[in-house]
């Protein structure tokens, strides 16, 4: 049996779910198919082994993996298999994606984003484009993002603040650790403007959800309040009320039939393992940047032989992650006054502090676009803080009462500072995802093949954010600093590959993020970007699919 549906949504994600909400609210039928399992909140146990150290929200490499080829120093490619290497590129596979295990740090993309050529120029060796369209075109869904997605925060003045359309966000920040106020001071010293870091999180009850119960175990952990503005809890629970929307877990998408220039269905292994067709007079593809041009790739006919919407040969291309990296700190008792020691052990607090100084500065006579540094505690799983006790400086083992020292300074007596460090991972001919002949899934499906480099700039960039960021450490009082800045791709911030624009011979998607060459096909997840900015994706996500939910909302209200 065939099922039939208005708008089929293919993802359930940050860019899935604002789609299913919309067409749904306005009387719709939507059918939303989703990979991954159903969970609800009682499943979202703060349990380290289970979540952290065996993936439970993950897929198994086994069963689902990417192959991943880089570039040695020389410029040969190295081919290596995710199962065999336990590489994996997958972060929340179930209903409402990853955004179920997001941090939630949201910073709304500037006005220069969307100029990043205009504005910085072309960068060697990347593809730098503008965005074909602007800020101003964003800006009302950033805020229709905050009411009714819910963002917290609080506004104040800084050098790279961007326009808003209302001078507060509607609703206030979350609890914050009294170390804030020490990195308010340390950047006041330095001349830096800290700022509030807005956050996907409700701190109260509101929109029909708990507010936050500062469980200390958020980022890579399900929400288990509701709190956290996940799709989930956020759109899809709403546009499921509205009984115009159903949800299809476990149910694995592997073609999107097409004749001539429209698709035409839609074909998915259910739970039981049974193909089924949907068809839809809208069809929305919103499975994550790499599962999305992997898709389109693996669904190929007489009209599309190259993959669906690939006539130009630009699916999968230009591919990009977020640049940067990290770096720590250690607050040691002995070395702050005795009446903060107390306070720098509270636990489920937020630090909640950014700095967007630099998110572009002049270096060599050249405007450089720079980025966001964000500030945080080590993550709160105690395994890993325990294991990094277990080896001392000359990387012998340590043990007995020795061992027992280190874990009570540790975890008792100081406090690790981090910072994260968000930059432009400029788009290259060298960095894309197509798909393997020889690796299949547990579908019989051709698995991603993802290519990855990052461009020389990003990391210079990401150094000089890191430098910024560690005189910030050392003003707090932080000992043995250091940071990490590469080109290693975070599997938890990727986007491109159907890049959106004017020219269907560079990009795949039209300004409404419709295919070019599937009247009734659009892409709304993170592969719409053509650069991604120097912050967290999410907030940009979400907003663009609102963006185009009204843009097929309006096509579905004349074609009734």
């Amino acid at each position: 049996m065939i099922r039939r549906t208005d708008i089929c949504i293919i993802g359930s994600g940050a860019g899935a779910a604002p789609v299913a909400f919309t067409l749904s609210q306005a009387g719709f039928k939507v059918t939303v198919l989703e990979k991954g399992p159903l969970y609800s909140e009682n499943d979202f146990k703060k349990d380290e082994i289970a979540v952290s150290r065996r993936s439970l929200f993950t897929p198994k490499l086994k069963d689902e993996q990417h192959v991943i080829e880089t570039y040695d120093e020389e410029g040969n490619i190295i081919r290596e298999v995710g199962s065999e290497v336990g590489w994996s590129f997958w972060n929340g596979s179930m209903v409402g994606g990853s955004s179920n295990l997001m941090s939630g740090y949201f910073h709304r993309m500037k006005p220069d984003d969307f100029r990043l050529k205009t504005v910085f120029g072309e960068v060697e060796g990347a593809n730098v484009v503008d965005w074909p369209i602007g800020y101003e075109t964003l800006e009302p869904y950033y805020t229709k993002v905050e009411e009714v997605v819910g963002v917290s925060g609080k506004m104040v003045e800084h050098p790279f603040r961007e326009p808003r359309s209302t001078e507060e966000f509607p609703y206030p920040q979350t609890w914050e650790h009294p170390v804030a106020s020490w990195i308010d001071n340390a950047c006041a010293e330095l001349g830096y403007h800290a700022m509030p870091t807005p956050r996907a999180i409700l701190p109260y009850d509101a929109l029909g959800r708990r507010g936050c119960s500062y469980s200390n175990l958020c980022g890579s952990y399900g929400c288990a309040t509701g709190a956290k503005s996940h799709a989930k809890s956020a759109l899809l629970d709403k546009a499921v009320a509205s009984g115009n929307c159903e949800i299809l877990a476990d149910s694995y998408v592997y073609k999107i039939e097409s004749e001539k220039n429209s698709a035409v269905g839609v074909y998915y292994y259910d739970k039981a393992g049974e193909s089924r067709k949907i068809e839809a007079k809208i069809y929305v593809l919103a499975a994550q940047a790499i599962e999305s041009a992997r898709l389109l790739l693996n669904s190929k006919s007489v009209d599309f032989p190259n993959g669906l919407a690939n006539n130009s040969n630009q699916v999968g291309k230009n591919l990009i992650f977020s640049a940067g990296g990290s770096g720590t700190g250690r607050l040691n008792f002995e070395k702050i006054p005795k009446e903060h020691r107390e306070s720098l052990l509270l636990r489920g607090a937020f630090v909640n502090r950014s700095l967007q100084d630099w998110y572009a500065y002049e270096s060599g006579g050249q405007n450089v676009k720079g980025g966001t540094i964000d500030f945080l505690f080590e993550h709160a799983n105690a395994i890993p803080r325990a294991l990094d006790q277990v080896y001392d400086e000359n990387n012998d083992l340590v043990w007995g009462k020795a061992l027992s020292k280190k874990l009570r300074h540790t975890f008792m007596r100081s406090r690790v500072m981090t910072f994260e460090v968000f930059n432009d991972w400029l788009p290259t001919d060298r960095c894309f995802v197509g798909v393997d002949d020889r690796v299949k899934d547990k579908w019989g499906m051709p698995v991603g093949k993802i290519r990855l480099y990052g461009h020389p700039h990003d990391v210079e960039v990401g150094r000089h954010l890191a430098k910024q960021a560690e005189k910030v450490l050392e003003a707090l009082g932080c000992e043995e600093i250091s940071s990490n800045i590469s080109d290693a791709p975070p599997p938890n911030l990727v986007a491109g590959g159907c890049r959106f624009g004017t020219d269907p011979e560079s990009s795949v998607l039209d300004p409404n993020c419709r295919a070019h060459e599937v009247a009734n096909l659009y892409v709304t997840d993170a592969s719409f970007m053509p650069t991604g900015g120097s912050v967290p994706y999410t907030w940009t996500i979400y907003a663009n699919a609102f963006r185009v939910a009204d843009i097929i909302l309006k096509e579905m209200r004349i074609n009734v």
